[in-house]
């Protein structure tokens, strides 16, 4: 049965989220259609515009993303206390920079409401705050927008997306990693590319780009992306960092993990890697069982057993899968 968003979402639980998306029957996100002959390797530039514009947009932050032929990854994170910590001028600025905005919230910023009005105004800024830190509102906003264009490119009405998004929660260090190397790592095992940093329209590539050009991360047509952190930075709770793995150690675990699960050679993972995965008290086997391309239903969250086993309780469920491959995983 179909459960509601709000059932799969828990942020006392974790911020980090990956979400999926993927075309109705034989539709074409990007790429070339083979049937038609169509070519739909614009569309690519589609997601990364619209998806710079809504990390600049809402308090969710980009981690991972990669376009395919005719699904999308998205590795994400709701940034709730920032929402919170808003003014509300910054709420209204915000919101009404993708949305029309409402004539009590303009009377209430211009000093005309009356107390009934700008009782409401309040109400209403307060709604556009929560929403600018939801999940679905953000999705929404990315594959209407996708839809639209796409439809009106095609010259067609209907469904562009078969369904709802799918979301997982990363309950924790390890999940999150994980997910973003699966993630990255999609390209390289659809064929899209040989090597990940080649694969066009993914986060690897945007920061690998970024590790040899300073100028690549000013580049307006790229989405801001959550960084990792650097040599000289010390963790605190209020950095807007990843995690504890800098980025030469994930680029060299991403790497190290794609040519082992292509090779099919568990034994080939490189030393800088296996140094990282013990660091972080991750089994190389579960790790790399984990990483095999998935032939199955997602499941709804990823994480350690004890981690899995609160989310559960947090979202009203007994039991969540993926508990087996989580004990492996620490």
């Amino acid at each position: 049965m179909t459960q509601s968003r709000a059932s799969q979402v828990s942020l006392d639980d974790t911020p980090y989220y990956h979400c999926i998306c993927r075309c109705v029957r034989r539709a074409f996100l990007c790429g070339i259609d083979h049937y038609s002959g169509h070519d739909y390797e614009h569309r690519r530039q589609w997601v990364v515009d619209r998806l710079a514009i809504l990390a600049e947009v809402f308090a969710i932050d980009l981690c991972a993303y990669a376009v395919m032929f005719n699904h999308y990854h998205l590795v994400l994170r709701i940034d709730r206390d920032s929402a919170l910590s808003w003014s509300d001028d910054e709420v209204v600025a915000r919101w009404t920079s993708i949305f029309s905005g409402h004539i009590l919230v303009d009377r209430w910023r211009s000093g005309a409401a009356d107390p009934a009005e700008a009782c409401r105004a309040q109400e209403m800024i307060g709604l556009w705050r929560q929403r600018l830190f939801d999940l679905g509102w953000f999705m929404k906003c990315l594959n209407e927008y996708l839809a639209r264009k796409a439809n009106e490119e095609d010259q067609c009405k209907g469904r562009f997306w078969e369904g709802r998004y799918r979301s997982q929660a990363l309950l924790d260090e390890k999940a999150l990693l994980s997910c973003m190397a699966y993630v990255d790592l999609n390209p390289v095992r659809a064929g899209m590319a040989d090597r990940p940093e080649d694969a066009e329209y993914t986060s690897l590539q945007q920061r690998s780009q970024a590790l040899r050009s300073a100028n690549a991360t000013g580049e307006p047509s790229l989405p801001r992306l959550l960084p990792f952190v650097d040599a000289q930075q010390i963790e605190t709770p209020d950095n807007r960092t990843l995690c504890r793995v800098r980025l030469l150690d994930y680029l060299q675990l991403v790497d190290a993990t794609g040519r082992a699960v292509r090779a099919g050679k568990r034994g080939t993972i490189s030393a800088q890697a296996a140094d990282l995965l013990q660091r972080l008290n991750i089994d190389e086997r579960a790790w790399l069982r984990h990483m095999a391309p998935r032939r199955q239903r997602i499941p709804l969250a990823m994480g350690s057993l004890a981690r899995l086993k609160a989310f559960a309780a947090a979202t009203g469920r007994c039991w969540v899968a993926g508990q087996s491959l989580a004990s492996g995983l620490g």
